[in-house]
């Protein structure tokens, strides 16, 4: 695993890098799907970040989050902040610099557009018209 021997360690800090000198960071937005999560960045003065959801579907099943972390099934019911990351809980789980990149490389998560808010982005649930209940 990468991080263990101090050539990993560069050798991971190098590619993290490379990565964010790759991707356009002023570009990088919200694809269908994705998680935006901005419950505190706006006001911390940082970009929202983005939850690539069906990338990390792909890879573990919906319980690796959604039970044995105890994330929500709902975009901004969690009150995930970078205390709670650092301290090992919710994304800090995996990106911890062993299983996944730490949280030294910020624009790696911390990539939407400012004002961006909390949703599951292009989400069709977002674009229907409210449905009066019947009174009773």
């Amino acid at each position: 695993m990468f991080g263990k021997t101090p050539w990993q360690r560069l050798l991971l800090a190098i590619l993290a890098m490379a990565a964010v000198l790759v991707v356009d960071i002023d570009e990088a937005r919200a694809e269908y799907g994705d998680i935006v999560i901005n419950n505190y960045s706006d006001g911390a003065g940082m970009r929202p970040a983005i939850f690539p959801h069906w990338f990390h579907r792909v890879r573990f099943r919906c319980k690796v989050c959604h039970a044995d972390l105890g994330f929500k099934f709902k975009a901004g019911g969690n009150e995930i902040n970078m205390v709670k990351i650092i301290d090992g809980q919710y994304c800090g789980a995996c990106h911890n610099g062993e299983l996944a990149w730490s949280v030294e490389n910020c624009n790696l998560c911390h990539s939407a557009k400012p004002g961006t808010p909390t949703q599951v982005h292009e989400s069709t649930i977002q674009k229907l018209a409210p449905v009066a209940l019947p009174k009773k």
